[in-house]
């Protein structure tokens, strides 16, 4: 699991306090933009508010769009001396950026202008509220003197109701706040932000642009440390899910655990690798957790994922008579079209709050982590499981070696690209055929791994990477990219270069949308074939911040790899890898077959 070392543990502390290993940015850290002092400005702001709420947190670094409902707010979180302002070449890519910072800091922001900005950094913030990351989403707003006026503004739907974004950002975040009042604009920022980091979800907070300049008795040069309430745990509903669930795993014979995606919102990976500690099960994981799991232990199963499963590990999973699956969501990727054998009255589902227990009772008020540590305590050891996995396991196959020149596969990259990873490594994986090619990478220990599975927005990747690498300076970045997404978001490159990232891109240019293509093909599915690595070159635009190279064979990525790993170390390496337009996955070729089924089932009626 990736060490996230700015994250409030809401367990051990409940108090926000400013992070002190946070250093003073220089002008280059800045992307070369001078701060302007403000010195002489009164603190007693809600700009300044703002601003030192954000440094409290954890967030050194926020990513903009500037407007002119947010501009007198930005020259606030400019002049902060422990923020850095990263301006974006637009908004959906600075939401992105922000979930991407979010996976490794634990908290994110980004700041736009009001509905030309909010409602196209929506589709982001969306994204982020089913990966369960909080993000911290301020969208500049009218005049407070406009509220109510019936006055039409600019950057509205021509309605003098401006409450339009409001109501688009309401289902996608866990809390929303405008603030065109003073009087409690400290209160309702303040609870913004403690809500997402207890919800583990986006909030939105609106700021009328004409207060963030204007002094409040509220708001205090150094802001009082604020409270978070935490999600409390019922110590007899604890007793009682343990004594229930260690007496329902102690009786099975070949017990199994699966990870699953909300183990990040619980913040309970460490929890559960004690448990198999403790346990001796075997393990696995959902597609949608990998990277929070442990991958070298040596009770790892692989991923749990119907026929598209690791070899050998659906069989010991469904084989179990008792299987316990950690934070799991079964959306219809997950479980295959629905089509996962799990039996209810085997399976014990622990969700972040809440024990379910096969047939038996539904247990809340204990959180998962809690739960884990008990539980740890009451089972078991018991390898049977995995003891079975042994006899029947055969080792993984390799590719076929080509020949020198031969046309590339896509299974001969990712045999090189596994060789690259390293605890200083993480892997983003784009929407699409990467899911299933990067999913067959073994995470070395502290490897980091991020995908956008449940939401599976294409394009994700490029601002997530920017955000991530801004969050991990120490991790190298290896993000892989098919050429359909990387037309959606292809700008934030120039950002990357802006900043002086050295994230390792690689493009895979099979001519078109191939996951479209396995489940219904056409026209539609064909895209305008670019020249990637010179597209790249020209964003660069001769400043030297980028190496780029476009490979047809094994021998050409051998060469280039060496060189991004190598001489190029300290540079954005951008690798555009050509293949053909049908090397797929299997797994890919299989969801594809069940998604066309699924999506053209007729209506009940007919």
């Amino acid at each position: 699991m990736e060490a996230n070392c700015n994250m409030i543990n809401m367990d051990d502390t409940c108090e926000l306090v400013a992070n002190n290993n946070v250093g003073f940015p220089t002008d280059a850290a800045n992307n070369g933009i001078h701060k302007p002092s403000l010195l002489g400005a009164n603190k007693t702001t809600l700009g300044h508010h703002v601003a030192r709420r954000l440094v409290e947190i954890g967030i050194k670094d926020v990513f903009t769009v500037p407007g002119d409902f947010n501009l007198i707010l930005l020259d606030y979180l400019v002049a902060e001396p422990e923020l850095n302002l990263i301006g974006c070449c637009n908004e959906l890519n600075a939401g992105y950026a922000a979930d991407g910072y979010a996976r490794y800091k634990g908290v994110g922001a980004c700041v736009v202008t009001y509905n030309v900005g909010g409602l196209s950094i929506l589709n982001a913030i969306a994204g982020a509220y089913c990966e369960d990351l909080p993000i911290i989403c301020i969208v500049g707003g009218p005049n407070s003197n406009d509220y109510g006026s019936n006055k039409i503004l600019h950057h509205s739907i021509g309605l003098p109701d401006y409450t339009q974004e409001l109501c688009c950002f309401q289902p996608v975040t866990c809390h929303q706040v405008v603030v065109n009042n003073l009087d409690d604009a400290h209160e309702r920022i303040d609870t913004a932000i403690a809500t997402a980091l207890r919800e583990s979800k986006p909030v939105y907070i609106s700021i009328a642009c004409n207060l963030s300049a204007i002094p409040h008795h509220s708001f205090i040069d150094q802001p009082l440390p604020f409270y978070l309430t935490p999600k409390l745990t019922s110590e007899r509903c604890l007793e009682i899910a343990v004594e229930i669930t260690s007496e329902f795993l102690n009786k099975a014979v070949k017990p199994v655990m699966v990870g699953g995606p909300r183990l990040r919102m619980a913040k309970a990976s460490d929890a559960f690798m004690e448990m198999v500690d403790a346990s001796g099960y075997a393990f696995a994981m959902l597609p949608t957790a990998k990277g929070m799991v442990e991958e070298s232990h040596p009770n790892f199963l692989g991923t749990y994922w119907g026929p598209a499963s690791t070899p050998f590990c659906a069989e010991i999973v469904e084989s179990a008579d008792a299987y316990l699956f950690a934070g799991p969501i079964f959306n219809d990727i997950v479980s295959f079209g629905f089509t996962l054998p799990i039996k209810k009255d085997k399976a014990i589902m622990v969700l972040p709050n809440r024990v379910m227990i096969g047939n038996g009772p539904n247990i809340g008020c204990v959180s998962m982590k809690s739960f884990f540590e008990a539980l740890a305590k009451r089972l078991k050891r018991n390898t049977t499981a995995f003891d079975n996995y042994q006899r029947i396991h055969v080792p993984d196959g390799l590719p076929i070696h080509p020949n020198p020149n031969e046309a590339l596969r896509v299974n001969v990259l990712f045999r090189h690209i596994q060789n690259m990873l390293s605890s200083h490594t993480t892997v983003i994986a784009e929407t699409g055929d990467t899911w299933f090619t990067c999913q067959k990478l073994k995470l070395p220990q502290g490897c980091g791994y991020e995908f956008q599975m449940q939401y599976g927005s294409i394009g994700w990747s490029v601002g997530a990477t920017l955000g991530y690498a801004q969050a991990a300076p120490h991790k190298r970045v290896i993000a892989c990219i098919g050429d359909g997404s990387f037309q959606m978001t292809v700008q934030e490159v120039s950002t990357m270069l802006r900043c002086e990232q050295n994230g390792i891109i690689f493009l895979i240019n099979n001519g078109g949308y191939t996951t479209e293509v396995e489940i219904h093909d056409g026209p539609y599915n064909v895209i305008k074939n670019w020249d990637y690595a010179g597209l790249v070159e020209r964003i660069d635009n001769g400043e030297g911040k980028c190496w780029t190279a476009k490979v047809h064979c094994e021998e050409e990525l051998t060469e280039a790899i060496e060189t991004a790993m190598e001489s190029k170390k300290n540079s954005l390496c951008f690798i555009e890898v050509i293949v053909h337009k049908d090397d797929t996955s299997k797994e890919l070729l299989q969801l594809g077959c069940i998604f066309a089924a699924f999506n053209s089932r007729p209506p009940k009626d007919h």
